[in-house]
């Protein structure tokens, strides 16, 4: 059956960004953030081999990170010193500067982001809501455990990941996507081509009026 639904427009596109501008971008937005609220701010940021990377050189830039709590979008069902673990990568890379990064624990309420930063599967799963989990746009969990179908062959463990609503309860969205195939299934995302789990979060996301989505590729 055709898929005949609105265009996604609230999306901003960055092609050809290296690691260096999306670090300058997250310090900037950081920074930001921080100059706003005289307390803290909490953010998310994901795991993998293409965000790691960025996160060490903003771990280097100037930032009160004394004053910034890090959640992980989701996490493999790991102990935090096995090599897949995100939490644990994420501790190592950034509480030796003063951040305190949290585990996602089921039955625990989020706080509201400044900043989500996701990634995208080529099968259109974003944090660790796949297809075969069919992420609900009003899930009452902040937090779930679930089972990708088929489990992914580089990593495959049960995973714990942010719901739709958790991700979507941020001051900002912010997306890196890098190749030719993720590039089209997002694309095909914001043209209503498809109903895998980003274009759920895209629309809800427009839906709810908050401020323009960011995507570097």
């Amino acid at each position: 059956m055709r898929i005949n639904r609105p265009s996604i427009t609230n999306v901003v596109m960055h092609n050809h960004a290296s690691d260096d501008q999306v670090a300058e971008f997250f310090h900037t937005r950081l920074s930001r953030a921080l100059a706003k609220e005289k307390g803290g701010i909490a953010v998310a940021f994901p795991g993998g081999s293409t965000p790691f990377p960025i996160i060490r050189k903003l771990a280097q830039m100037d930032l009160d990170w004394s004053r910034i709590s890090v959640f992980p979008t989701d996490d493999r069902d790991v102990e935090e010193d096995h090599e897949a673990s995100n939490t644990g990568k994420l501790r190592t890379m950034l509480e030796e500067k003063g951040a305190l990064v949290t585990p996602l624990t089921e039955g625990v309420d989020m706080p509201h982001f400044a900043i989500v930063w996701l990634g995208m599967g080529a099968d259109g799963h974003i944090a660790s809501l796949f297809p075969n989990t069919h992420p609900d746009v009003k899930d009452p969990q902040a937090i779930r455990r679930i089972t990708p179908d088929p489990l992914p062959p580089e990593a495959p463990f049960d995973r714990i990941t942010l719901t739709i609503p958790a991700l979507l309860s941020s001051d900002e969205l912010v997306f890196l996507i890098r190749g030719a195939e993720k590039r089209q299934v997002f694309e095909d995302a914001l043209n209503g081509k498809h109903d895998l789990p980003v274009r759920r979060l895209l629309a809800a996301r427009q839906d709810s009026a908050r401020d323009r989505v960011t995507c570097f590729t």
